[in-house]
Order: C-alpha cells, then structure tokens, then sequence
C-alpha cells in the first residue's frame, strides 16, 4: 500500500500565517529542504517497519482546516497532576504552546531560560520530521545550565485533543556548561479520544566535563501519535546518564542521535518500552564514536501484549582512528502473546582497530519453570505472570539516574503492567 503524501500546498498556507516573530527564515528553510525531500516511507531503511501514515492523515486533515489552534489553557488540572508529584523546576509546552505561567519558576541562580523569539538565529534540522517541526514551530525554548542547580529540570510537554484533528509542535535546546552537573526529566503525555500528533525535538548539549542525567517518560493516550527527536552532543571527560521509558501512544517513533567527538565521554542509556493492543513502538538509536577513548552502552527491554509491534534498532558506528572506544548494545523482549511482534537490529560499523564492542538481542516467552515454581508456592497464573514481568522491567526502573522521578515512574510503569495483564487474562476468558 502506497504511503499518503503530506499536503506541501497547505502546509506552505500554514507556514506563511504564522507569527513573523523571527523564526521565519528558519521556517522557509525547513519547508524548502522537506519540499525537496519528502517524509520518509516503508523503502527507507531506517524506516521499513514504520509507516507513517496516521500522522500524515492527521496532519493533512489538521492543515486542510486551516491549521485550528487547539486550547492551551484548559489543561491546568492535568499539568498540575504531573508538576506537582515531582519535585522539578519545570518548563511547561501545551498544544505547542509554550505556558507563561512556568517561565519565571525556574528562578535558580544556575539556569537562564529564554525563547527562540528572544533572539531568533537561523537553524536547519535537515531531517524530515525535524523539518516539520521546524516549519511549523511557533516558538522554542533554550535552557543555559550555568552553575549549581538545586532540583532537575522538567520539560513538560502536554497535548489535550478536542474537536477534529490536532498537531502540535515542541523544540527545547539545552546547554550544559563545561563543569557543571544537571538532571533534566522529560514528560510527554496527553488526553483526549480525537486523533492528535505530537512532534518534538530535544537537542542536548553537554560541555566539557560536565555530568547529565536525562529521564524520558512518554505516556501519551493510547490514540495519540507521537515522533521526537533527541540529539546530544558531549565534550570532552563528559558523562551522560540516560532512561527512557514508552508506555502510551498509537504510534511512537523516537530517534536518539548520540555524538562523541571529544576524548574521555561516557554514555550509558537505557530504555523500557510496554505495549499492547493496537500499539507501535519505534525507537532508533545511533551512537558516533568519531573519536577515542569513548565509552557507550545501551540497553533496551520491552514487553509485549496483544496484537503489537515494537521495533529496536541501535547502531554504533566507530570511524577511523577512533581507537580505544567501547561500545555495547543489548535488548531483550518479553512476548506475552502470539500477536506481539518484535523487529530487533542491533548494527556495529567499525572502522577502527583497536575497539571493544559488543551486541545482544533475546527474544522470548515467560520461563514456564519460574511460572511453575510461583504457582506451587499459592500464586494463581495471573499473578504469577505479574511478579516475573514485574522482576523483568524493575532492574530498568530501579536504574533511573533522577532519583526525584523514580517514584513517579515506578507507579506508571506497575499501572501499565497490570493494565496489559489484565487485558491478556480477560481475553483468554472470553475465549
């Protein structure tokens, strides 16, 4: 089946009647270089098991009306429900608009926070959905990381669908400067029962010497599409903690870019992804060692329920004369149905000699052994199934690097665990 194409004419009707507020040679520049080169389809490599088609409906819908701004001010209850359960200094982005109501929170003497229209500087992404963004963002933020922060940063990013189609745009950049630690939380979540795609980029850069911690929770409606982009780039003796974790969405594609350029950088990242019925999850991740010595490891876990799939790719690439790199890749999925589909490719592309690196991908079903073993000592099988998925994502969660959102992400990931249990064990009933 052929992809839909994205309504180039409309979308340049939109572009041109948004606000003259600076970005618009940006805005020019991305509508031009996606003219020229399209959204990607099933024939791109890097996006065979992803059709984007939901989102381009949604988004040719959405345009084909004139681009309908959604309300941002009707969502205080539900962005007061995540602000307040974690204590962060947060920055707040609602149907693509940014919240003047969380500006002047982040008042620590450490950050400085400001808007792309403050001082707008040209920028092209040259990546398709990141020249969408680009085309269509109203405004971005930009966070410096100075000197002593007391409480992470959280970027809060909440979409509330209503009547017809929805698309809302995010970008944040943040500095780290050489020297200084930070915690950053991303949350990405949203509701309502009508069609919305979300798109956001996150670029994160961390300056020489410089300790990050990053946490990624997405736990949109199960309707909802979403694509992000992450780019981190690290300076030299620079470390970057990472977990992810993907629990709602129709559609979920994230991109993580990783460049290590600089001597002495350590990157570990992580990530959990849960899925059931009618769900898709996507999640590319690509590491340049362009230098060495540099460290990199990642590991990714996702369980799987009712008719889904899920896709991993992770690459690292070593180029020449990156000497004394280590790079390791793992994944490992848990099918709790005949219907769940997993598409894993770890990719090592070495061109130095001098390496260490390493992959591994598991694909299978709950130990009947260990199953057996819970059930003789008084468990039924659905709970039973409980403790071993629950002992299979808890090494991930417990491996948060922000401790301040750990609580908040063991109770989502528990709820969403019994929600797909729940759902195996009612389907097996009614048949």
């Amino acid at each position: 089946m052929k992809q839909p194409a994205l309504s180039i004419d409309d979308l340049r009707d939109v572009v041109a009647a948004l606000p003259n507020n600076g970005l618009a040679p940006s805005r020019e520049a991305a509508l031009a270089h996606l003219h020229e080169h399209g959204l990607p389809t099933l024939g791109d490599e890097d996006w065979k098991y992803t059709d984007l088609s939901p989102l381009i409906d949604i988004s040719n819908r959405w345009l084909s009306e004139g681009a309908r701004e959604q309300p941002s001010e009707l969502q205080s209850d539900a962005v007061e429900a995540i602000t307040s359960s974690i204590d962060a200094s947060w920055l707040v982005i609602c149907n693509g608009i940014i919240d003047d109501r969380f500006m002047d929170t982040t008042t620590d003497g450490g950050i400085e926070v400001s808007r792309f229209s403050d001082a707008p500087s040209p920028f092209v992404r040259q990546r398709p959905l990141a020249d969408l963004n680009a085309a269509l963002l109203r405004d971005g933020l930009r966070v410096r990381v100075k000197g002593t922060v007391k409480k992470p940063l959280g970027i809060l990013v909440f979409d509330r669908a209503f009547a017809g189609a929805g698309v809302a745009q995010s970008c944040v950049e943040v500095d780290v400067a050489p020297g200084c630690s930070a915690e950053v939380i991303e949350y990405q979540a949203s509701d309502g029962d009508e069609d919305h795609y979300a798109n956001s980029v996150l670029s994160l850069a961390i300056g020489e010497g410089a300790n990050v911690k990053h946490v990624r929770i997405q736990n949109r409606s199960i309707r909802h599409v979403q694509t992000g982009r992450t780019s981190i780039a690290l300076g030299r003796d620079a470390v970057l903690r990472m977990s992810s974790y993907d629990l709602g969405g129709r559609l979920i594609r994230n991109d993580i870019d990783i460049d290590l350029s600089e001597t002495g950088a350590d990157v570990a990242f992580d990530g959990l992804y849960l899925a059931g019925d009618g769900q898709h999850i996507d999640n590319h991740t690509r590491v340049d060692h362009r230098v060495g010595p540099a460290t990199s490891s990642q590991e990714y876990r996702g369980i799987l329920n009712g008719n889904c799939r899920c896709v991993w790719n992770g690459k690292a690439i070593v180029h020449k004369d990156a000497d004394g790199t280590d790079a390791s890749q793992e994944n490992h999925n848990l099918l709790l149905s005949d219907d769940a589909e997993i598409d894993a490719k770890p990719e090592l592309e070495i061109y130095a000699e001098d390496v260490k690196c390493s992959h591994g991908t598991t694909v299978g079903q709950l130990d009947e052994t260990a199953l057996f073993y819970l059930r003789s000592r008084g468990l039924d099988k659905q709970h039973a199934t409980q403790v071993l998925t629950h002992a299979f994502a808890a090494d991930l969660v417990l491996r948060s690097p922000v401790l301040a959102v750990r609580e908040a992400v063991t109770g989502i990931v528990e709820s969403r665990l019994a929600e797909l249990i729940e759902a195996d064990f009612a389907a097996d009933l009614l048949s």
